[in-house]
């Protein structure tokens, strides 16, 4: 990120970016509501950022409601060990709040300060080492802990997952302003769980009515990523802790998507 996109950033925000250079690219993925797939899209987009031979992480930011190391199969209370990020079976290096409680299944009963600090520790105080890609999952809507990571970190963007229900659609277009209003670039849309595929006919069943993504992309100028489908696979393999076996094209399809941006030096290598 230029020092000139980071100023600009400051002087819209009221805050000084916390940054970590040996950190090339940090793409946030967020939605405007709960149970679109968020966590799933950022583990996949990971996943196929490892498999090009990037150097990846994630910053689980969902702090209340952390579900990445169960998908990736890690279950490692870290205690009083510090704050390195527990390596996946790729390589990637994952930082939650799950990692760090002794349960897996406590709850976390905090406030919003005490939420953003977790966050902003998460960021600034975590030896994530060399990476070329940090992920971050958000949690849902546009409360203390995206707005602690727009406000704190230097993002080279925003992916956006929704679903095709018009409530959906009415709560992209709130995490859409918000970004605008934080001077953050939105990457793209992700429309997930658009239909599924009758494994008996083979027919395409929207489940929740008609896809809309190509809609909202063209309303708002916001390119459109990919439509994903429902997937038995995808949710076999998010419970059983084995998202890293599934095959995805979802982050070739960001890059595609942001060439033009790339060449332009928005995110090159």
């Amino acid at each position: 990120m230029s020092s000139d996109k980071s100023s600009q950033e400051e002087e819209k925000t009221g805050l000084e970016k916390i940054l970590r250079p040996g950190i090339k690219h940090v793409i946030a993925v967020g939605s405007g509501k709960g149970g679109v797939g968020k966590s799933s899209v950022t583990s996949l987009l990971a996943v196929g950022a490892s498999r090009e031979g990037f150097k990846v992480g994630i910053l689980d930011a969902d702090i209340t409601g952390p579900s990445i190391p169960k998908m990736f199969g890690i279950k490692k209370a870290l205690g009083t060990m510090g704050f390195d990020p527990t390596e996946t079976s790729q390589g990637i290096r994952i930082m939650s709040l799950n990692l760090l409680l002794s349960n897996e299944e406590d709850p976390v009963i905090w406030r919003g300060p005490l939420i953003g600090g977790a966050v902003k520790q998460f960021w600034a105080d975590v030896e994530w080492g060399e990476l070329d890609y940090l992920f971050i999952d958000l949690p849902p809507g546009t409360a203390d802990a995206p707005l602690t990571v727009m406000q704190t970190i230097p993002l080279d963007g925003l992916v956006i997952v929704s679903s095709p229900q018009d409530l959906a659609v009415m709560v992209v277009k709130k995490a859409l302003k918000m970004a605008k209003a934080m001077n953050i670039s939105v990457l793209g849309l992700v429309e997930n769980m658009s239909y599924l595929i009758c494994p008996h006919c083979q027919a395409k069943v929207e489940v929740f009515g008609s896809s809309k993504g190509e809609e909202v992309a063209e309303l708002t100028g916001v390119p459109l990523i990919a439509i994903l489908p429902l997937d038995k696979k995808l949710a076999e393999c998010c419970d059983n802790g084995t998202v890293e076996d599934y095959e995805s094209e979802l982050f070739k399809k960001l890059l595609s998507v942001q060439q033009v941006k790339m060449n332009a030096g928005g995110m090159n290598e």
